[in-house]
């Protein structure tokens, strides 16, 4: 069923062009403007391969001999192009027409995101450039359009995952998928679209709700000050005012601070949210911009070795989300694909999910708000070269832009920029894990951070492994001995154990930290079991394309049986243990270890499996 409503999203998109506007809803649900447009559709695009575009004047172009849609990537079905070979360089054109009405106002023009590097013409002349594949970015255009007129919108993405100066993420670096890696993302791959805001209106606000006093507070920032401006916040319980406060002098000076009475928090168990009213107003009263908004008042910290959600311990029963799709690649086809993944992982027993090697659109994040479903927020790190200074310098402009993108969204409760980075042959890489903590702790201080998610532990405030033994016996007696743990089926890499590095041989330059019980420790990634269509004790051993760890099970009763005693070995040490992540939630591509299959629809019995994960230490 699932796939066949994807299979329909792709023909409907492909075959009116045109006339459909995909993923038509606001991309910004917590900063959220009435007078915008949306820009996904078709456009005209060609590939430069040569890199040659500039000397052909491409930037100048009215439209180029190729159709695709946006917001999809042109590797994917649903972009219309389908075109598997690495894309360093792609052109897109699209013309643009701003409502008369908008006259006298700012024109913003703002993207999800494009992978990897992006430039912006209007008219042909250059209107501004963008460093990194996954972080949202704006663009002011209003020097380069005239309300009520059409003008030529082009944007050329550049792209080199082999080159190691960016990042990857899941993206094969191999012409065909393999192991762990899959199809990559070329190019817009979020949605595009224009609005209008006062010259003097928000460009964006910080929220941090206080639950040991009851407060909200606000951190705005404007387009430009002005001290004759008021901000007025409206804080609401469905139709009832809760608060409501006006501060005049509207800059980034200003803090509002909005008491909440018998504050109602936001939790798995009760995912209330606030609606949240921000204006600008004028000297003579009137209302200048206006954005709607909300907020759940909900508390995250560390104490000792347990997380705590709202003062209270909490154990997470994570689940591993890639976030790719069949059709889409790393763009969901619809906004209720994004609602329905996490709808997925909840009726499979799980209360949230780390987002893996990918930087989820906010989309994703509202939904998790409004169902009550934590998140782990993730950048795609490898690929890079972690020892390089400049790649370095590139990731944490890109990463720390993604942590002000998302900071407001109470699902996150950590950040975990990294994955399986290790590089013992140069002392960058222990200064870049350091500046990643120390930026992302000064960007938002009330989350944890995991700097790299089961690797080298520089710099932390979570420990986390991963091991993928299938044992369940083995796997409760090796996990923890104050060590971290690793490893990797794939023939590229050793396998290995501790602390060391993907080249074992090269002795490392200085003492990897080991685990001392002041933190909390997390098993974010285990399991991985390997279950397809018609497996059984005749094809557990056979060599295919697909692939999980270890040996597959040769029976549905043998993958149930592992599978809970393998969470039970976990629940066991939770005086030890405080919370995993199973790999994973779908398959994907050739690695097919997910609780439901690449296209969404079952493999098992679903009350088996949410039986198993919904297990907590208390109450196993």
């Amino acid at each position: 069923m699932r796939n066949s409503i994807l299979a329909a999203f792709a023909a409907f998109f492909v075959c009116i062009g045109a006339y459909a506007v995909p993923r038509p809803e606001y991309p910004r649900p917590q900063f959220e403007r009435k007078a915008w447009v949306n820009l996904n559709g078709e456009w005209t695009y060609s590939f430069d391969f040569g890199n040659s575009g500039i000397e052909r004047g491409f930037q100048k172009s009215a439209g180029f001999d190729g159709k695709i849609i946006v917001p999809f990537a042109p590797e994917s079905k649903l972009s219309g192009v389908e075109y598997k070979d690495f894309i360093n360089h792609i052109w897109y054109q699209r013309n643009i027409s701003v409502p008369a009405g908008w006259e006298g106002k700012r024109i913003m023009l703002n993207f999800g995101a494009v992978y990897f590097n992006s430039e912006v013409y209007v008219d042909g002349s250059l209107v501004g450039r963008h460093f990194g594949g996954s972080s949202s970015f704006s663009m002011d255009i209003t020097p380069f359009v005239k309300a009520g007129s059409t003008h030529s919108l082009v944007v050329k993405a550049s792209s080199d995952v082999r080159g190691g100066m960016q990042s990857a993420g899941k993206q094969s670096l191999q012409f065909a998928s393999h192991d762990c890696d899959y199809t990559r993302t070329t190019g817009i791959w979020q949605t595009v679209w224009m609005e209008a805001v006062d010259m003097q209106g928000l460009s964006r606000v910080h929220v941090i709700t206080d639950i040991d006093q009851s407060m909200i507070i606000v951190h705005p920032e404007f387009f430009a000050d002005n001290a004759a401006n008021t901000l007025k916040v409206i804080v609401k319980d469905g139709a009832k005012v809760v608060s409501e406060k006006s501060v005049k002098g509207a800059s980034a000076n200003t803090a509002v601070f909005l008491p909440i009475k018998k504050a109602r928090l936001w939790s798995p168990e009760d995912p209330f949210l606030y609606d949240v009213t921000y204006q600008v107003i004028a000297a003579d009263g009137s209302v200048i911009d206006e954005v709607s908004s909300y907020v759940g008042m909900r508390k995250v910290h560390v104490e000792g070795n347990k997380v705590f959600l709202n003062n209270v311990p909490y154990y997470q029963r994570l689940v591993l989300d890639q976030g790719f799709y069949p059709d889409g690649i790393w763009t969901a086809p619809s906004d209720e694909a994004l609602k329905h993944d996490i709808e997925l992982s909840m009726a499979a027993g799980f209360n949230g999910a780390r987002l893996h090697q990918k930087v989820f659109e906010e989309r994703f994040h509202y939904w998790a708000d409004r169902l009550g479903y934590l998140t782990w927020a993730e950048a795609p790190s490898w690929g890079m070269d972690a020892n390089d200074i400049e790649v370095a310098r590139n990731f944490l402009m890109e990463w720390s832009e993604c942590v002000v993108r998302d900071r407001n969204h109470p699902c996150i409760v950590t950040w975990t920029p990294m994955n399986e980075e290790f590089w013992p042959d140069g002392l960058q890489y222990a200064r870049f894990n350091a500046d990643l903590y120390d930026v992302t702790k000064r960007l938002d201080p009330t989350r944890p951070v995991n700097t790299v998610s089961g690797g080298v532990h520089y710099k932390t405030d979570l420990w986390t492994v991963h091991h993928y033994e299938q044992n369940p016996e083995k796997l409760g007696n090796i996990l923890y001995d104050g060590q971290n743990f690793f490893t990797h089926k794939s023939s590229t890499y050793k396998g290995y154990t501790r602390n060391q590095g993907y080249n074992v041989d090269v002795k490392p330059v200085m003492e990897y930290p080991v685990y001392a019980g002041d933190m909390p420790y997390i098993v974010d990634e285990f399991g991985g079991i390997k279950w397809v269509k018609g497996q059984d004790a005749k094809t557990k051993n056979s060599k295919t394309e697909s692939w999980g760890y270890g040996q597959a099970p040769a029976s549905m009763e043998e993958f149930y049986t592992r599978l809970e005693g393998m969470v039970d070995a976990l629940l066991d040490r939770s005086d030890v243990i405080w919370g995993y992540c199973y790999t994973q939630l779908t398959d994907v591509e050739i690695e097919q270890n997910g609780i439901y299959f690449y296209d969404r629809s079952s493999k098992f019995d679903m009350d088996r499996i949410h039986a198993i994960f919904s297990k907590t230490p208390a109450a196993k």
